[in-house]
């Protein structure tokens, strides 16, 4: 083989150090460090994972009464999703001389009753995964009453899993009725299999024309009615002007057509709305009775849990919101969540609910009581449940 190295070996008797090494095995600190950081993508997978659904669910942190993500921001102007231009929010009509006294002391809009431009969006996490839901028309509306506790119902149920709520009050069936089925599903959240979605106007239950337009809609809607004593209601709407407008007449002024004769002027809304036999006849002849549910604002109160296991009960759902989700708080006296929807801290309705009510002379309360008598009769009649307002 040719060529001898000195001593008498051949060039292949090479020592072995001298021949290319293997990679030395990684120190055990390194290794470990692998180990470490292949769990923690492992873990950081399965976490994402299981909260895809409870994250698409979960419309982030909400402060109860004081509205959440950008449902609640002031409308904006937008493009809709069919192509047509912007459009200016809901304006009222300018108010004729006759009708000023009144249209002022029903006072501006509060922002959750404000038309929504945007719809609500998923969260980052929900958006990453295609498996998030969809968005659908609502199964359930709650329709009513304007200062009859709707807020707090809408609230109470969020907590439930399987409800999906927007937050703002969309006002599709009163006032944006023309911008289509497609611009009103865009505002509903995202829902999964099993999950039901809810919104809630409470203008719904004294608009004419909503009935057949819900109706239009599905006729499976199931709608849920939040009651109150009509004069308490008159009242708590009248307080909820003031404290926007204190240059606004009194309640007595606006209460009565003439007050030598007791005249009860009806056209005034605060009075209006509380005529609950007239609107519920409007919507029986578009819905069967059994497709409504009636809640008692007093015992909304009073039995949270009670109210909300029979709203539960009506929904198809199961009886998760009970007694050990609520707390009294005697500084509002309202019932409070302890754990509001997304927070894990408790939380009450906002500080524009409860406010304390003017004192009413007790002359005009005892007058309000006569008037609503028979129609508080004739409501109990229709939906079979004495309130207990007599």
């Amino acid at each position: 083989m040719g060529q001898r190295l000195s001593g008498g070996r051949s060039c292949l008797d090479v020592p072995g150090r001298l021949l290319p090494q293997p990679p030395p095995p990684p120190p055990p600190v390194r290794r470990k460090l692998a180990l470490l950081f292949a769990m923690l993508c492992v873990w950081l997978y399965m976490f994402l994972y299981s909260c895809a659904g409870s994250c698409a669910a979960a419309p982030g942190l909400l402060l109860l009464g004081s509205g959440s993500r950008a449902a609640h921001d002031p409308p904006a102007l937008v493009t809709a999703p069919d192509g047509t231009p912007p459009r200016l929010p809901f304006r009222a009509p300018p108010a004729t001389p006759l009708a000023s006294g009144k249209e002022m002391a029903e006072g501006p809009a509060s922002p959750e009753e404000q038309s929504p431009e945007v719809p609500d969006s998923p969260s980052p996490i929900s958006s990453f995964f295609s498996g998030s839901g969809s968005k659908q028309l609502p199964q359930a509306i709650i329709i009513g009453v304007k200062k009859g506790g709707t807020r707090a119902l809408l609230e109470f149920l969020r907590v439930h899993p399987d409800v999906r709520a927007v937050g703002a009050e969309p006002h599709f069936f009163d006032r944006s009725y023309d911008k289509g089925l497609a611009w009103y599903r865009d505002l509903m959240p995202r829902t999964l299999d099993g999950q039901i979605t809810m919104e809630k106007t409470p203008s719904y239950f004294v608009t004419r024309e909503a009935p057949a337009r819900i109706s239009a809609m599905s006729k499976d809607t199931k709608l849920i009615v939040v009651v109150r004593d009509p004069v308490t209601r008159a009242i708590s709407d009248y307080t909820q002007t003031l404290s926007k407008r204190p240059d606004i007449p009194t309640f007595e002024s606006l209460t009565f057509k003439n007050r030598t004769t007791g005249l009860i002027d009806t056209s005034w809304s605060a009075i209006q709305i509380g005529i609950y036999a007239k609107h519920l006849e409007h919507w029986l002849r578009h819905f069967p009775i059994r497709q409504m549910l009636f809640v008692s604002g007093e015992r909304l109160i009073s039995d949270p849990a009670g109210e909300l296991g029979r709203v539960q009960d009506f929904l198809g759902l199961k009886r998760i919101i009970t007694d050990k989700h609520f707390y009294f708080n005697k500084t509002k006296g309202f019932p409070c969540l302890k754990k509001a929807e997304g927070s894990s801290r408790p939380h009450c309705l906002g500080k524009t609910k409860g406010r304390t009510h003017p004192e009413i002379d007790r002359e005009v309360v005892r007058r309000l009581r006569e008037f609503y008598r028979p129609f508080n009769l004739k409501f109990y009649q229709m939906t079979g449940h004495d309130f207990g307002w007599d």
